[in-house]
């Protein structure tokens, strides 16, 4: 898959900002399976450092509120300001089981490498994410996972480096998880393709866990891991 959208942006900007596997390829990926509109209200839940957030902003011309727990907003909007983007993303700081919305409020959520932090409770989708869409609205969610599910038993190659308590699960596990949802329709679960070119953008980079995590991807050697895309409407 060529990433059009994503090689625009400097190469540099996105290695030093990056948490994890190459989010703006993951999303532009995702991105295909929704269909944003200028002028949406857009979630963008678990945002980092707000690469995702600006890619939403300046290519498809929507209203991202860009929220986080682990970076404050103050260093996002300095990053939004710097990229041109101040007036349609909007940082918020807040938690995933707290967050400061009204119901119905959102045309559309995403959420980026961080779902499988939270998501994974039974209820959480439900409870927490669902309710702030728009009836219709999308939802759009990519997380690390496995190509076969696991459970507790994890391979013994790459136990070392991944826990259960990780919540990397398989599409097979994500898609029924969402279908018993009753406020969420259309789901579906799917492998992403840029699986490989996202890890191998994260393993370039210089960030600390990204240089942790080669020994953990040399073990894994392409066997395992999956990046899920999962994707529903609100009922």
């Amino acid at each position: 898959m060529k990433f059009s959208k994503s090689a625009a942006y400097d190469p540099e900007f996105v290695r030093a900002n990056m948490m994890g596997p190459n989010s703006m390829k993951t999303l532009e990926e995702l991105a295909g399976y929704m269909n944003f509109k200028p002028g949406m209200r857009v979630l963008d839940l678990g945002c980092g450092t707000g690469l995702t957030s600006i890619f939403l902003a300046r290519e498809f011309g929507v209203t991202v509120f860009a929220t986080d727990l682990w970076v404050s907003a103050t260093e996002n909007y300095e990053r939004f300001l710097s990229m041109g983007v101040a007036d349609r993303v909007i940082p918020i700081h807040a938690e995933a089981h707290d967050l400061p919305y009204a119901e119905a409020y959102f045309d559309a959520a995403v959420s980026i490498d961080a779902f499988h932090y939270f998501g994974h409770e039974a209820d959480y989708l439900d409870k927490h994410l669902a309710p702030l869409i728009k009836p219709g609205g999308q939802i759009a969610v990519a997380v690390p996972g496995f190509i076969e599910e696991y459970g507790e038993n994890i391979p013994m190659d790459i136990s070392p480096y991944v826990k259960p308590e990780y919540n990397f699960h398989s599409c097979n596990w994500w898609q029924s998880l969402w279908e018993k949802s009753p406020l969420v329709k259309n789901t579906v679960s799917r492998s992403l393709e840029c699986c490989a070119e996202a890890w191998a953008d994260w393993l370039a980079s210089y960030n600390p866990y990204a240089i942790s995590d080669r020994e953990m991807m040399k073990a894994e050697g392409g066997r395992f891991f999956n990046l899920v895309g999962m994707t529903a409407e609100r009922v």
